[in-house]
């Protein structure tokens, strides 16, 4: 992998270090707050690292001369965190039976915003770079 994509990679791994550094810092207020900071860690794991493979993919998938490789690689990267995802939830909610905490989940949610965010917005800015885009 050439250095100018792991320069790309900063603002996924950027979130990931600044969402652990705040769950590690504030794990006794979410605790109070009735947040399950194990849960919320292991999803925020989970989600960095789909959002690097997706991303990968995707940037890949640029450096093509055929367009059907960039919609093939933006439908296979929506399968695979779809998938994933949904077997991580899967599996949190079959574990955890009736002590699911939801504030975990919805927190979850929101940091599947924030990733995917940082993944489109990075791979526009790229796509402006290019001269035959």
């Amino acid at each position: 992998m050439s250095k100018s994509n792991w320069q790309a990679l900063r603002p996924i791994f950027f979130a990931f270090l600044v969402v652990n550094l705040l769950l590690l810092g504030g794990s006794s207020l979410l605790r109070q707050k009735g947040v399950d900071v194990v849960a919320l860690a292991a999803a925020n794991l989970i989600l960095a690292l789909v959002a690097t493979v997706s991303f990968l993919l995707t940037l890949r998938s640029l450096q093509s001369q055929n367009p059907n490789v960039f919609v093939r690689a933006v439908y296979g990267s929506f399968i695979i965190k779809f998938f994933v995802i949904a077997i991580a939830a899967f599996v949190y909610i079959m574990i955890a039976g009736k002590a699911v905490n939801k504030p975990a989940l919805f927190s979850s949610m929101f940091l599947y915003i924030v990733y995917t965010y940082l993944e489109v917005t990075t791979l526009l800015r790229i796509l402006k770079q290019k001269k035959n885009a």
